[in-house]
């Protein structure tokens, strides 16, 4: 069976809503190349398609809307055991259709339940009225793998307020609905329970005809509906992000990345979500919290498709070196947790050798089309 699979739901009033599954779900709907480039085509032709009036974007099973992408494949045409231009071809179709996402005319509603992180986050973060759910755990815990967080988070986590979207790139910390919500990283909170129904009521949904077609003030109100019904769900559960917001930016505000580090690690704390954080960051890539500092940096005053662009480059650059697939075959491949990484601290970590992964591979970005 096809790892992606595709639907068209006939509305009552004759629209038409397109449904795009993630069906990988023992990979936990992981992204891979194929997948990306069957979504592709499938989006652009319903983009210029007039029945069509909105996207759902799901995924099969329970635990993960996506938890990433292929990064194993990834690994084994960097240590030779793949094709050599896997890298390149892999990030720019991911991050074409990340954009495509973010610039997509229609309404996209994404179905974020379960774990979203990495790739997934870029799919949630480009769709127009993004879900979450009571199960969901979001994250972008590249630093455990020698990486950096991509897939369009050089934007959306610039946009988080006093220094947070730079504390969870350094500690992968995770983040549930309420904090998600909070934080903007997602449009509604919604009970997992309400998912069938939630189709249905699209389905059932007056869109209009011509001028008279609001997509996007259909989906908000029937998102509305389901949203103030799942209230009593997510009443109970904690804000650990916003609970920790004070202290967040209080560690983010030192003058250099290996102050920030040290203070970070430096807080006793019996806090389990910002214990588990800490932790992520000590065992972490010191290249990846060094990296991380300076792609924020530099990013904060780019445009969309700059960001795309730049995290092509910076991306196929990881792939050349050898920090990224050591932390894959750490946690990933042998799963020994042993990485050998490159430098034992941020503070050893080489200005040269940061300058190094941030050089364009090339003069002309083949992301260059996007506007």
């Amino acid at each position: 069976m096809s790892s992606v699979l595709f639907a068209e739901h006939a509305t009552q009033d004759g629209h038409v809503i397109g449904e795009i599954t993630l069906n990988a779900e023992r990979s936990l709907n992981a992204l891979t190349l194929e997948m990306i480039e069957e979504i592709l085509p499938r989006l652009q032709a319903w983009q210029t398609d007039e029945r069509v009036v909105a996207v759902l974007l799901d995924s099969a099973g329970e635990k993960a809307f996506c938890a990433g992408g292929d990064v194993v494949n990834l690994y084994k045409a960097i240590t030779g055991e793949g094709e050599p231009d896997f890298p390149e071809r892999f990030f720019e179709h991911e991050y074409r259709l990340d954009y495509l996402l973010h610039t997509y005319p229609k309404p996209v509603i994404c179905w974020g339940s379960g774990i979203v992180m990495g790739g997934g986050m870029g799919l949630l973060s480009g769709s127009s009225h993004r879900i979450v759910t009571e199960t969901s755990r979001l994250a972008m815990p590249e630093v455990t793998i020698g990486l950096y967080p991509d897939v369009g988070a050089s934007w959306f986590l610039n946009r988080l307020p006093n220094g947070t979207g730079r504390f969870l790139a350094m500690t992968g910390g995770q983040i549930n609905a309420p904090d998600a919500v909070h934080l903007g990283l997602a449009d509604r909170a919604i009970a997992s329970h309400y998912r069938a129904e939630l189709a249905q009521q699209l389905m059932d949904a007056t869109w209009g005809e011509g001028n008279q077609t609001d997509a996007h003030g259909v989906v908000n109100s029937v998102l509305r509906e389901f949203e103030q019904a799942s209230q009593e769900v997510f009443a109970e559960l904690e804000s650990p992000v916003h609970k920790s917001a004070a202290l967040i930016r209080e560690l983010m505000d030192h003058d250099t990345v290996e102050q920030a580090v040290d203070a970070v690690l430096a807080v006793s704390s019996d806090d389990k979500w910002f214990s588990k954080a800490q932790k992520t960051l000590s065992h972490g890539s010191p290249v990846s919290v060094k990296l991380i500092d300076e792609q924020l940096k530099r990013a904060k005053h780019m445009s969309l498709a700059e960001v795309f662009q730049f995290e092509l480059a910076l991306s196929v650059q990881c792939c050349r070196h050898q920090e990224f697939p050591e932390g894959v075959r750490a946690l990933l491949v042998d799963k020994d947790g042993q990485p050998a990484w490159k430098y034992p601290d941020v503070a050893s970590v080489e200005q040269a050798f940061i300058d190094e992964l941030l050089a364009s591979p090339w003069e002309k970005s083949p992301l260059a089309d996007l506007r």
